[in-house]
C-alpha cells in the first residue's frame, strides 16, 4: 500500500467514525423546544411568539409594539442568567427612545429606595451597594445575575424603583395570616388587597397542592400572602409611574395570565401595559400566559439560595 493510499484510507475512516458518532449523539441529544399546549406546536430557542396571533414575530416587531406602552412587564426565572440577558437587551433598546424610563424591580424592598437613588446617581461602588442593600440577607440570589443590569442603570443614571415589601412579611402571612403581624409590620401592607379573582385563586391552589412546605398548611393564608405580595408591587408601580414608561422586572409567576401584578396595577392606573413571559425550551406554556412568549435557553441557572414562600 502506497503512502498516499494509506493516508486516504485513514481520512475516510475518520470521516465515517465522526459521521457515525455524530448521528448517535444527535439522536441522544435532540434540540429542546418550547411546547405551546393550546396550539400543540413547538418553537425553537430565540422565537418570540405573539399571543394575539399565535405566530412568531421578529425582535424589531416586538420593540415597535412596545414603543407606546406605559408599563412593560418582563418576567424571569430569578436564577436564570439568560433571562437577565434578555431583560438587559430590552432595557438598552427602549432606553434609546425613552431616556427617562424607570425600572421597577421585585428584587428590592421599598424601604431601600434611598439606597437605589444613590446607586443610580453613581454615589456607591458595588461593595457599598451590596452592603447597604443587605443583598444576601434579603434577595439572596447571586449578585452576578443582576450585575450587568444594575451597572447599565447606574452608568446611565436610570431610576430604579424598589417594588417589594420587607421580605420577612409574606412568609409570616403564609403561615399565620395577617393577624399575626406586628403593628409595625402591618404598616408595610398595601392599602387595597383584592382576593376575589377566582381564576387567580384556582391557579395558585393548584400550585399550593403541588409544593408542600412544613408549617404552611393553610391555603387561605398562603393565598393572602400572594395577594399582599402582588398588591404591594402593583401599588409601587402606580405610585412611581410619573408619566414616563416603566419596565418591570419580576418573576414569571407574578405576570402569568396577567392576574398577579399587571391587572392589579392597571386597576390603579389605567396605564397601557404588555407582558413578556420568558419560557425555557424543554418546558410548556400557554398563549394566555402573556402578550408575548420568548423562548429561552433550556438551562442556564445559578444556585438559588432562598426557599420561596409563594409563587414567583
Amino acid at each position: 500500500m502506497t503512502r498516499i493510499n494509506f493516508i486516504n484510507r485513514w481520512l475516510i475512516n475518520i470521516f465515517l467514525f465522526s459521521l457515525f458518532f455524530g448521528n448517535i449523539w444527535g439522536c441522544a441529544l435532540p434540540v429542546k423546544k418550547l411546547f405551546i399546549k393550546n396550539m400543540s406546536k413547538s418553537f425553537e430557542v430565540g422565537t418570540i411568539i405573539s399571543a394575539e396571533t399565535g405566530k412568531p414575530i421578529s425582535y424589531e416587531c416586538l420593540i415597535n409594539d412596545l414603543e407606546d406602552v406605559q408599563v412593560i412587564y418582563v418576567g424571569e426565572r430569578h436564577n436564570d442568567s439568560s433571562h437577565h440577558d434578555i431583560q438587559l437587551r430590552l432595557i438598552k433598546e427602549l432606553f434609546k427612545s425613552h431616556p427617562y424610563i424607570s425600572i421597577g424591580m421585585e428584587t428590592f424592598d421599598q424601604l431601600y429606595q434611598q439606597v437605589l437613588y444613590l446607586w443610580s446617581d453613581g454615589e456607591l461602588n458595588e461593595k457599598e451597594f451590596m452592603e447597604k442593600m443587605h443583598w444576601y440577607a434579603n434577595w439572596r440570589f447571586d449578585f452576578e445575575l443582576y450585575k450587568d443590569i444594575l451597572l447599565f442603570l447606574k452608568n446611565n443614571k436610570i431610576r430604579i424603583v424598589g417594588l417589594n415589601l420587607p421580605f420577612h412579611i409574606p412568609p409570616k402571612i403564609a403561615i399565620g395570616g395577617i393577624k399575626t403581624l406586628s403593628d409595625d409590620e402591618k404598616k408595610n401592607l398595601p392599602k387595597e388587597i383584592d382576593t376575589s379573582n377566582a381564576d387567580h385563586k384556582a391557579y395558585l391552589e393548584k400550585i399550593f397542592k403541588q409544593h408542600k412546605v412544613k408549617g404552611r398548611e393553610n391555603f387561605e393564608n398562603f393565598y393572602m400572602a400572594q395577594c399582599v405580595w402582588e398588591e404591594i408591587m402593583a401599588e409601587s408601580i402606580s405610585q412611581n409611574l410619573k408619566g414616563n414608561p416603566m419596565i418591570v422586572l419580576v418573576g414569571n409567576g407574578h405576570i402569568v395570565h396577567k392576574f398577579g401584578i399587571p391587572d392589579r396595577a392597571f386597576r390603579r392606573t389605567g396605564a397601557s401595559f404588555k407582558t413578556i413571559f420568558l419560557a425555557p425550551a424543554g418546558s410548556e406554556a400557554e398563549l394566555s400566559f402573556a402578550d408575548y412568549i420568548w423562548v429561552t435557553l433550556s438551562s442556564n441557572k445559578h444556585h438559588m439560595g432562598r426557599r420561596p414562600h409563594g409563587h414567583r
